[in-house]
């Protein structure tokens, strides 16, 4: 498979921040484009975890080290310290216990990076402050009823619970729709407003 083509702009940015040859588990995986990716041009040591079986069967086929298992349950068999990088993309809003799952990751990887979409985007506050309705967007593209993003968050929120856990920001990267960074830090007041999602590279203190 080719693992270039098509890697979605938070993935790329995540794939830069591994150093090669490292130890690297990615939380839910889906078809293992990141963890192909990073054993292609990153020669990396890649495990994932991923609850859909299609999505482990498709890893497996390629030839990725990925089991089936779910980021609120499972994290607990991983020891401390067991990677280098630990990655959540994009899922951490569909974790029944977001807070624990970041709290593991801290624990397993000596850096956890993660990627959300930020609720507190201007064009979300727009749609429930004037239509009423819960909003659908490019990085929130299901309607209230069949979304699996149980708890959504704004980049501000997120800062928060980091210092509730006394974790270490040691890059918070505000980004656009397609996954590109803006110019500013995520970490500035006006990211929580314009950013539509985020990416944050944590440490433990």
């Amino acid at each position: 498979m080719n693992y270039r083509s098509g890697i979605r702009g938070d993935l790329e940015l995540i794939a830069g921040m591994v150093g090669a040859n490292s130890r690297v588990l990615d939380v839910v995986c889906g078809d293992g484009t990141l963890l192909g990716h990073l054993k292609s041009e990153r020669q990396v040591d890649g495990r994932g975890i991923e609850l859909s079986m299609d999505g482990v069967r498709e890893c497996v086929s390629n030839g990725l080290s990925v089991v089936q298992g779910d980021a609120d349950t499972d994290l607990d068999a991983y020891p401390e310290n067991a990677f280098d990088y630990v990655v959540l993309s994009q899922t951490l809003q569909a974790t029944r216990h977001p807070r624990q799952v970041v709290e593991s990751l801290l624990r397993i990887g000596h850096r956890a990076i993660l990627s959300f979409p930020n609720f507190g985007h201007f064009s979300v506050r727009w749609k429930l402050s004037f239509g009423g309705q819960m909003p659908v967007t490019g990085n929130l593209p299901d309607r209230w009823y069949d979304t699996p993003n149980i708890h959504l968050c704004t980049i501000t929120d997120f800062i928060v619970l980091c210092d509730e856990l006394d974790a270490k920001v040691e890059q918070a990267i505000a980004l656009d729709r397609q996954g590109n960074p803006l110019s500013y830090s995520a970490r500035a007041q006006r990211a929580n407003l314009l950013a539509p999602q985020a990416l944050f590279v944590l440490q433990k203190h």
